[in-house]
């Protein structure tokens, strides 16, 4: 057995350097285009629909990718405040804990700028939310590991009360929710896919679970008894989303972060941690092919924003240059372009991160 309290975990660099892998795939055009060429097979249109979010009520696997991202901010975050606080003052930890959390707001404002191609004032991007959720857990952190979960419930039990007051006979009806007539208050519209603002009140849950995951890797307890209580509380926050739905007490919407939701994604970002940490620290499997994924999640703030603004707006463009120039004379459809050309940005994307980390060049927010 292999005590990692004193050492990087590389099972969390491989999460993270997944889920970002992921992210950035999107934004490469992969998940589209992959789903315009298999729309109309069986089987493979399921696949292609799994790497998008879920219309309403319901789930997909597409909805598991932000409450990792910000579940696994939670889980560093033990490991880079301790770091931080060996060489620096608690309240320097504190100003870049805040200077951090007012650059992720701005980055995200900008992005829908960027997206709309105007000056607009919109909050319903990643990194706004994860700017909320990080204050959030920063804020509470050094409580005990049970306080910060009974904290974690209770807003959970808010944003419960909140929308079931506001409209108790419909309470997560989409475009007329209490999410919806904040979005109005703080924006002056609302999302026409649903999305809310006030999702960082229930999803600050997924970083604070982070945080106490964080906790517990850096204690001196065994790794089996740490990944014990991994299964455990992950299995017990997946039952309990389940139920709620099942039983039609809180429907599971990713794009109002219901209670059910939040519990279900975030139980199973937990068990793919303990996985993770299972298989990488715990059994010594660090092997090299994984360094393919971890070393996206390096440089993870600056490759989504490049993949989101640069990525979007011009590698797709001149990478159909090469790809559809190749490909389309020797008779290959549109689809199928737009699937390799996808990838061909991806690889892109995926040797700026590993060319930065060669260089131990990482840009840190």
């Amino acid at each position: 057995m292999k005590d990692t309290s004193s050492k990087r975990l590389f099972s969390l660099d491989v999460f993270r350097g997944m889920t970002m892998f992921l992210l950035i795939a999107e934004a490469a055009g992969f998940h589209h285009s992959f789903y315009d060429l298999v729309k109309d097979i069986p089987f493979f249109s399921g696949l292609g629909e799994q790497l998008h979010h879920h219309p309403w009520h319901g789930f997909r696997f597409w909805d598991l990718i932000q409450p990792f991202f910000m579940f696994i901010v939670g889980v560093a975050m033990p490991f880079s405040i301790g770091k931080r606080l060996k060489t620096g003052t608690k309240k320097a930890v504190t100003r870049h804990i805040l200077q951090r959390c007012f650059l992720l707001f701005a980055f995200g404002v900008l992005l829908h700028c960027v997206y709309s191609h105007a000056l607009v004032w919109e909050l319903w991007n990643v990194l706004v939310q994860l700017a909320f959720t990080i204050l959030i857990a920063y804020a509470i952190m050094n409580l005990s590991n049970r306080n910060q979960i009974l904290i974690s419930i209770g807003l959970l039990a808010l944003t419960e009360l909140l929308y079931r007051f506001y409209d108790p006979a419909a309470p997560f009806n989409n475009g007329a929710s209490f999410g919806s007539f904040m979005d109005h208050i703080f924006m002056g519209k609302i999302n026409g896919d649903g999305w809310v603002t006030i999702n960082f009140i229930p999803t600050a849950a997924h970083t604070i679970w982070g945080v106490v995951c964080g906790r517990l890797l850096l204690n001196k307890d065994e790794g089996t008894q740490k990944l014990k209580a991994f299964v455990l509380w992950g299995s017990i926050a997946i039952a309990l989303g389940i139920v709620l739905d099942v039983l039609n007490i809180t429907p599971v919407i990713k794009r109002l972060a219901t209670t059910s939701f939040t519990l279900l994604s975030g139980g199973i970002a937990v068990l793919v941690l303990a996985l993770f940490y299972w298989y990488i620290d715990m059994k010594g499997n660090a092997k090299k092919w994984m360094q393919f994924f971890s070393v996206v999640g390096t440089n993870s703030i600056f490759i989504y924003l490049l993949a989101e603004t640069v990525g979007i707006q011009w590698f797709r463009g001149f990478g159909k240059i090469f790809t559809h120039g190749i490909l389309h004379p020797l008779g290959m459809g549109e689809h199928g372009i737009m699937v390799i050309n996808s990838l061909f940005v991806l690889l892109i994307f995926w040797y700026l991160t590993y060319f930065l980390d060669k260089k131990k060049v990482y840009f840190k927010v």
